[in-house]
């Protein structure tokens, strides 16, 4: 039977020393979901692109309006830039920080702790100035040219409060309106299991003007608010919410502007979520399925979903990855590329048709 969307359950997911305690503190379980769904298996054939030591982690992906890339942020508070398979990765951009900590320092190659340096989550290119936006988790919503080098913190208050915990980005390439999530006013991410262990639902959804350098709250009161897609029309967006295992859906325009509906129930806990590439869907990483906590890894365990736009419905599921989680799916050119908070690699899956 599936696993209830519980804190106990989620909290079992991120600390394999609480399994047996948590097992047993497991909810009931939710409706059925998605078991219609197409299977990708992708067993060995994800094709691993390494990252240097002592950085990991490249959690969101994006690609430049030339096409370079991916671009993507790790654990060590830097943005990397793919350069191909025989060049590999290279720096470009950093934070203040790197000039002014001594441990944070290129030259350094020392595992700091990510509040130290920074870390970058969510990321995407406004195609028409170039410019590259990210989440920094700690130093919020994140600006850099288009030649790279040293970004600059466009964001770092909202509504009268601090960003804590800056989370996904998507941009609207019409308006360069920069749509981000701050997961919670009340944790940090090096203590993002207590936001499900506590319930906490401080997470709020935003958006930044370039044009007047203002931030303004969506919404508010989401529980851990995590990935944010805009949709193909721009008349809204797409937000993971990661404690409940859903998307919900946030209106900009029409008749239900300003207010956020549920719009899909998910088989695992999302991450990021990306728009597919024109087929009319989105990719919806998860960290963990929620068979996860009774039945282990499985060829089976789903990685991610693509739901469908016009209902929400999971049409096809990502599986056979084993141990690794994944944090985004981007699909572009027939290839799907995974990002994962916790490896030091991006994977290349290429698939000839889905």
């Amino acid at each position: 039977m599936e696993a209830k969307c519980s804190p106990a359950t989620l909290l079992l997911l991120l600390s394999s020393s609480l399994w047996m305690l948590l097992l047993l503190l497991q909810a009931p379980s939710m409706v059925s979901c998605h078991e219609e769904m197409k299977s990708i298996y992708v067993g060995q054939q994800v094709l691993p692109m390494r990252i240097g030591r002592p950085a990991f982690g490249p959690e969101s992906l994006a690609f430049d309006h030339r096409g370079g890339g991916p671009y993507t942020g790790v654990s060590n508070g830097r943005v990397l830039r793919w350069r191909g398979a025989r060049r590999g990765w290279a720096e470009f951009a950093h934070n203040y920080k790197h000039a002014t900590v001594a441990e944070c320092a290129a030259k350094k190659k020392l595992v700091v702790p990510e509040s130290a340096c920074g870390r970058p989550l969510g990321l995407q290119f406004h195609r028409a100035s170039g410019d590259l936006y990210f989440a920094d988790a700690y130093l919020g919503l994140m600006r850099v040219g288009r030649r790279g080098g040293l970004a600059r913190a466009v964001a770092t208050e909202a509504g009268g409060a601090p960003l804590n915990f800056v989370n996904g980005v998507d941009i609207d390439q019409e308006t360069g309106h920069v749509y981000f999530t701050d997961s919670s006013a009340a944790y940090q991410r090096s203590d993002y299991m207590m936001i499900i262990l506590t319930g906490d639902a401080t997470g709020r959804l935003l958006r930044y003007d370039p044009s007047t350098g203002n931030a303004t709250v969506l919404a508010s009161g989401l529980a851990f608010p995590n990935g944010v897609a805009l949709s193909a029309d721009g008349s809204h967006v797409v937000v993971a919410e990661t404690a409940s295992c859903r998307l919900l859906r946030h209106w900009l325009r029409g008749p239900r502007a300003g207010s956020t509906e549920p719009f899909a129930d998910l088989p695992g806990y999302p991450d990021n979520v990306r728009r597919d590439d024109g087929r009319g869907g989105y990719w919806v990483a998860l960290n963990r399925d929620k068979s996860w906590a009774a039945d282990g890894t499985t060829p089976r365990s789903v990685a991610a979903v693509r739901v469908r736009a016009e209902d929400g419905a999971a049409a096809e599921a990502l599986r056979g990855l084993g141990n690794a989680t994944v944090s985004e799916v981007l699909e572009r050119e027939g290839a799907l590329w995974l990002g994962s908070v916790d490896t030091p690699y991006v994977g290349l899956f290429r698939i000839s048709e889905l």
